[in-house]
């Protein structure tokens, strides 16, 4: 697997088992366009090395010791980092999917991901989009339906100021399923600018800047 003609991305690694960074460090060498610039046991040694690594990308552990995932995600975000960052895990809680996406998280991918869906998150949020395992996105519909039938979910559902159209449902639940805006144009026989506009449509009414938290507002408000 080589995409030598792509521009090369530098990504820091933040795993606290140092067997599992050199696994990830040798895959990533195969994409041919990724370069490794740093890595990190733990949160705290990531915020205090980021500066100077100066990456495109960091790939982040959720537990770690002295300082997780999450911590070291609010804590670039205090420091004004804006550094995209992808959280990689063995953990599929849905309440940390939640955490991270509400602290920073660009991406969010489980470990067993393949090494191209790894490349493509990459590849992604370098480009300032968001990406979430569709395998992710499934469980946090399936812990947001579990609290909602519980009686256990603490969000205010105030009603959506511009409703979303029938249309808009439609595509946001493909958004919530993982769906690009072409492969939801060619689901729904729209061509991919159609699909576009909708999806502008669907974050200017919910107020949200990006799809991941379209979806979990959407869900959150109980629209999906």
């Amino acid at each position: 697997m080589s995409d030598a003609g792509k521009q090369t991305i530098n990504v820091m690694l933040v795993d606290d088992q140092n067997l599992v960074r050199q696994g990830i460090k040798s895959l990533l060498k195969l994409a041919g366009h990724i370069n490794i610039v740093g890595e990190a046991s733990d949160g705290q040694e990531a915020i205090e090395t980021v500066e100077q690594l100066a990456p495109d990308v960091i790939l982040m552990d959720i537990r770690m010791p002295r300082l997780d995932g999450i911590e070291a995600l609010k804590a670039l975000k205090e420091q004004g980092n804006e550094t995209p960052v992808i959280i990689l895990t063995t953990f599929d809680d849905h309440e940390l999917v939640l955490n991270g996406i509400r602290a920073g998280a660009r991406g969010f991918l489980l470990k067993d991901v393949s090494l191209e869906s790894l490349v493509e998150a990459i590849d992604a949020v370098s480009r300032g989009e968001t990406l979430i395992q569709p395998a992710v996105t499934e469980r946090v519909i399936k812990g947001f339906t579990e609290l909602q039938s519980n009686g256990e979910s603490k969000v205010e559902k105030e009603p959506v100021q511009d409703p979303l159209t029938s249309r808009e449902i439609e595509i946001l639940r493909l958004m919530a399923g993982g769906y690009s805006n072409k492969e939801i144009s060619r689901a729904i026989f729209k061509s991919e600018g159609t699909i576009k506009n909708h999806v502008s449509n669907i974050l200017a009414k919910l107020g949200v800047r990006d799809r991941t938290r379209a979806v979990l507002k959407a869900l959150e408000l109980g629209v999906i």
